[in-house]
């Protein structure tokens, strides 16, 4: 009969205590406060855990040194500087726990514009400035439920982003996609102006600073517009759309970010031939394609391809119009002999774009119009990641058969 022992009750307690807190299922307040300093051009931001023990480390890349600056940290906090990345570890103290630092919020140009600025009546950034990315080492079942919150400079009245907002400059973090909930996507706070509509279940807000020329009504004239094609084609329905916008000396052109795009205020929502930056941005938003490095002319090509073909789709290109395009585009892209390997710039998207027409009416042809490049489009959003191999597999799965068009020196 096999022996059976049994350990006294309060010495299993005291094991059970040692081995550590039981963490399984434990949410944990994770706090970002951010203070705008715009006197020195900076940021002050404070990065709080309820209980600093339900993290084990966080590790930063804190890219080129001099953009962060005044750590200080309950716990241990290791700076590693180095010429091109430094790196700062920090283990945060039982407890409630925080590290405070500040930030450059001024990304300068060589032209001598800005990528985001900070001045006396506004500030317009990324998220992603104001918390470097970080490896997230947690204790096993800890789940941390973030919320950021801006405190503004006196006179400022408001501040814009696309996160769920949960009080005046306070709002929630929450990004399924990653393991470390920070905040991303384009920001905007001082004196205001904004305007809003819902299109479809998303809400959209066009917002810029009183007095830099931001044709916001007319904005969400062209998103009304085009929305149904939009969707159409990329069903997606994030909760909002942040566009933001301002004047000189802001960067003319425009970038999207999470649920979010800059537009510089005196960029044409619809140029004279027809192209659109508003609506090229808004499809890579929407799209969500994530291309492999040295393959970006496929996320670039289709962005400006569906800027030109929703718009198109929706009534608001002549004939005329896409005619004159299309010869801009060819002749924009005449002297390019290969898409793959470098950094798509301006004559590779218009080739790139000449590339997906012809491949659309490929498909169109040999199915009878029964599938489209839509069709390519909608099975790449549901890839992590996409390269040109990827690309002309799933293209001559619509196809059913070998494609003509992307058997093309431009793809080798």
């Amino acid at each position: 009969m096999p022996l059976r022992y049994r350990l006294p009750l309060g010495l299993l307690l005291l094991l059970l205590l040692a081995a550590g807190p039981l963490w399984a299922g434990q949410k944990v307040a994770l706090d970002y406060h951010v203070q705008l300093l715009p006197k020195s051009d900076q940021a002050e931001v404070r990065i709080t855990l309820a209980e600093g023990s339900a993290v084990r480390s966080l590790d930063f890349d804190l890219g080129a040194p001099g953009i962060y600056s005044d750590f200080k940290a309950d716990g241990q906090w290791q700076l590693n500087v180095d010429p091109a990345h430094s790196r700062g570890l920090w283990r945060p103290a039982p407890g409630s726990a925080s590290l405070s630092y500040r930030v450059r919020l001024n990304q300068p140009r060589k032209n001598g514009t800005f990528d985001t600025r900070i001045s006396a009546n506004w500030a317009l950034f990324r998220g992603e400035q104001l918390i470097p990315p970080a490896n997230l080492d947690q204790q096993d079942g800890v789940e941390l439920m973030s919320r950021l919150e801006f405190e503004l400079p006196k006179g400022w009245k408001s501040v814009e982003t696309a996160w769920p907002r949960i009080g005046k400059n306070r709002f929630r973090i929450d990004d399924v996609s990653r393991l470390f909930d920070r905040p991303t996507g384009w920001m905007l706070a001082g004196n205001l102006g904004s305007r809003r509509t819902t299109l479809g279940e998303t809400e959209v807000t066009v917002s810029a600073p009183k007095g830099q020329g931001m044709h916001r009504m007319d904005v969400l004239t062209v998103l009304t517009f085009v929305w149904p094609q939009m969707q159409a084609v990329f069903p997606r329905n994030p909760a909002k759309l942040l566009i933001v916008g301002a004047g000189s000396p802001m960067w003319k052109g425009s970038a999207a970010g999470r649920n979010s795009i800059y537009l510089y205020s005196g960029l044409p929502l619809v140029s004279e031939s027809g192209s659109s930056p508003l609506l090229r941005e808004v499809v890579q938003l929407f799209s969500g394609i994530n291309d492999e490095p040295g393959h970006d002319w496929i996320g670039e090509g289709l962005s400006e391809y569906y800027a030109i073909e929703l718009l198109r789709r929706a009534g608001g290109m002549s004939d005329e119009r896409y005619q004159a395009l299309q010869h801009k585009l060819n002749a924009a892209g005449k002297n390019v002999t290969r898409l793959r390997g470098q950094q798509a710039n301006a004559a590779m998207v218009a080739r790139a774009v000449t590339l997906l027409q012809a491949l659309d009416r490929e498909i169109r042809l040999q199915t009878h119009s029964k599938r489209s490049l839509d069709d390519v489009s909608q099975a790449l959003m549901r890839m992590d990641k996409v390269n040109t191999a990827s690309f002309i597999q799933l293209s001559e799965s619509v196809l059913g058969g070998t494609s003509e068009v992307l058997d093309s020196p431009l793809l080798r």
